[in-house]
């Protein structure tokens, strides 16, 4: 299973990007999706996951509002759409996959990752 992850980049605060992991190596369509960031000194999080139909998602309240999740099960790849950016926005942006439709919490219930991308936002 490969995950591929783009769309990283500078932005100023009050800006928008979206990043792109495209799948590869599986059923896309039979598992779930998520979003995790690492800022410089702190621990990974997940910002945003999504289920294998698409019908159920999560997001962290850090982000609640502002990030979209989707799913293009045809193009066998997930977006994070990220709109109103924060300084505090900036990290690394790794999209993984656990072996489940449902989406997990914890990146220890994850099985595959992207390389990552990095999202820089400026004040």
């Amino acid at each position: 299973v490969q995950l591929q992850a783009s769309g990283g980049g500078l932005v100023q605060a009050g800006g928008s990007l979206r990043l792109s992991c495209a799948a590869s190596g599986r059923t896309f369509s039979s598992y779930a999706m998520g979003w995790f960031r690492q800022a410089p000194g702190k621990e990974r999080e997940l910002v945003a996951a999504i289920s294998w139909s698409g019908m159920s998602t999560y997001y962290a309240d850090s982000v609640k509002g502002r990030y979209t999740i989707s799913r293009d099960n045809a193009k066998n790849t997930v977006y994070l759409q990220m709109n109103s950016l924060k300084p505090e926005d900036t990290a690394v942006y790794y999209c993984a996959s656990p072996e489940s439709g449902s989406y997990y919490y914890t990146q220890e219930q994850y099985d595959y990752w992207g390389q990552g991308t990095q999202v820089t936002v400026s004040s």
